[in-house]
């Protein structure tokens, strides 16, 4: 999958977000545009309906961004790439902000199709399918291909929409790590089942899908079993992350930046026993969020600037 930019152009930033086109792009528009053609009466109309299908998945990919924003999650880089496009996007841990965060996504596509049916009804009306037959066939791949990223993003198979979803909605009754492992899982299935369609019907894109299917589901179930594995370490009670709401593993699982050694920065009060470095925020284990000391208790004190404390290991 891009990164975002190696190997990537950046194209353009909006409201704070910025959007990279990858180079494999350009090799792929090249095949599809010119094994398209015969569609319309001239290639020009080609490239236009490939560049309308990579317009429909920006939107909804900044539909993502702008909703993971709304509840005060991080989003700022969007990658295109011949599978479509990516939302690099970093919801606070919780069910509900990563349900809103997914699920804005597919419902571009939704407000979509109404805008595109009158579109074409107008079309119609006004006598394009003869006087002018290449703009209503373009009206009309527009819809169906909005309507078909619809259908493909919502099934329940991870990573695609669907699946993340569904992942966000057994969250709420399962917990983050449980909900995170049934919905790899079943992406395994899911991945299987796209590579025996794609044996079947001789697709060599959807045997790329159903292995970017399987690289994901690989990742997220990895994150799965350490989140799991988390759950079980003793917490210390009295403090809490002030994003996720989740009390700091006990033990001397950070370290230092200055000596590397290791130490409890909560039973310290966020000064390293070792060297006596002293730090202004202390990072979640379980979210990654970084807070004052102060914030992850009320009336605790922080005393003397200094930087961000390392962890040992990372979920």
């Amino acid at each position: 999958m891009p990164t975002g930019r190696s190997g990537s152009i950046k194209l353009f930033r909006l409201q704070g977000i910025e959007v990279f086109l990858h180079w494999s792009w350009f090799l792929v528009a090249v095949f599809e545009i010119n094994s398209r053609r015969g569609d319309y009466g001239s290639v020009a109309w080609n490239v236009l309906e490939y560049l309308a299908l990579f317009l429909i998945v920006l939107t909804h990919e900044f539909g993502h961004a702008l909703a993971c924003r709304s509840v005060g999650g991080v989003a700022n880089r969007i990658v295109l790439w011949p599978l479509g496009g990516v939302a690099y996007v970093d919801p606070p841990p919780r069910p509900g902000a990563t349900l809103w965060s997914i699920a804005a996504g597919p419902l571009v596509n939704v407000a979509l199709i109404p805008i595109l049916w009158l579109l074409n009804s107008a079309a119609l009306s006004a006598g394009w399918a003869d006087t002018m037959p290449n703009a209503m066939r373009l009206i009309g791949s527009i819809s169906f291909i909005n309507t078909w990223l619809l259908i493909f993003n919502i099934l329940p198979i991870f990573p695609l929409d669907g699946g993340q979803i569904l992942r966000s909605l057994l969250w709420f009754v399962m917990g983050r790590a449980r909900s995170l492992l049934v919905a790899t899982v079943l992406g395994f299935v899911g991945a299987a089942g796209f590579i025996y369609f794609a044996y079947r019907v001789s697709s060599t894109w959807l045997v790329i899908l159903a292995i970017f299917m399987v690289w994901n589901s690989w990742a997220g179930l990895k994150h799965a079993l350490v989140l799991l594995k988390m759950q079980k370490i003793p917490r210390r009670e009295g403090f809490a992350c002030p994003t996720c709401n989740t009390p700091p593993p006990l033990g001397e699982r950070w370290a230092c930046a200055n000596c590397r050694q290791a130490f409890d920065t909560f039973a310290t009060g966020a000064v390293c026993p070792h060297c006596g470095a002293r730090y202004a925020e202390t990072r979640c284990f379980d979210c990654g969020r970084a807070h004052p000391m102060n914030q992850w208790v009320p009336g605790a004190i922080v005393v003397g600037p200094a930087i961000v404390a390392d962890k040992v290991s990372q979920p």
